[in-house]
């Protein structure tokens, strides 16, 4: 195809690929949203945006908040009894990694990066078994309110991040991190503290999407 025709051809095609976005693109959230729903055991506010159809496994056990906004490429697993609980108006980033096998909670207003991995449990080392077959050690994961952890984060069983802390891009954070403190690197240290973090109230802007 000439340059002139492609052209030509793209012209012609804009007004149906602008309505195809008007129309396709509530209806793919909207069937994301109801196949979520139907993996939950609880229910799903109806102000949780969700743009793609997140990857669960294993029991469900998660419990949702309000005005959520949820990217393509997640992947949520619960085991054991192990449970995810995220807080009202959590972004969860694409591709971010959250499994369970005791506990993990995200507070209100957090922010979790691209690629991020929080997975509160390790195989078992020194056993006669293959690591696959070996078992888990588990410890519960909390992250408050406000915490923006930025691309390629991991957080590693037992950690708990304080309310309004600031965790940098592909940092490892093994230990506590507390309130209002900006940490980086590998394994994540104290970089400075920050401001108090604002109230969690809703502003009363919807987030972007909804």
């Amino acid at each position: 195809m000439s340059h002139a025709l492609k052209r030509a051809a793209v012209l012609a095609l804009l007004p149906a690929a602008a309505l195809s976005r008007r129309l396709i693109g509530p209806l793919r959230r909207l069937w994301s949203h109801v196949r979520l729903r139907e993996r939950l055991t609880g229910d799903l506010d109806p102000s949780v945006v969700v743009l793609g159809v997140p990857e669960i496994h294993g029991t469900a056990r998660l419990a949702l908040g309000r005005r959520l906004y949820l990217y393509p490429g997640l992947y949520l697993e619960t085991r054991e009894d192990g449970h995810i609980e995220i807080g009202d108006e959590v972004v969860l980033s694409r591709g971010v990694h959250i499994v369970a096998f005791r506990e993990v909670t995200i507070g209100a207003g957090s922010l979790i990066g691209e690629y991020t991995s929080i997975r509160d449990a390790n195989h078992r080392t020194g056993t006669p078994a293959a690591p696959r077959w070996s078992g888990h050690d588990s410890r519960p994961i909390r992250i408050g309110q406000q915490v923006w952890i930025g691309r390629g984060v991991t957080v590693l069983p037992g950690v708990t991040i304080g309310d309004g802390a600031v965790v940098g891009a592909n940092a490892v954070v093994t230990r506590d991190v507390p309130p209002a403190t900006l940490v980086a690197g590998v394994p994540a240290r104290v970089v400075r503290t920050l401001a108090p973090p604002p109230s969690c109230e809703p502003a009363g802007a919807s987030p972007p999407g909804t």
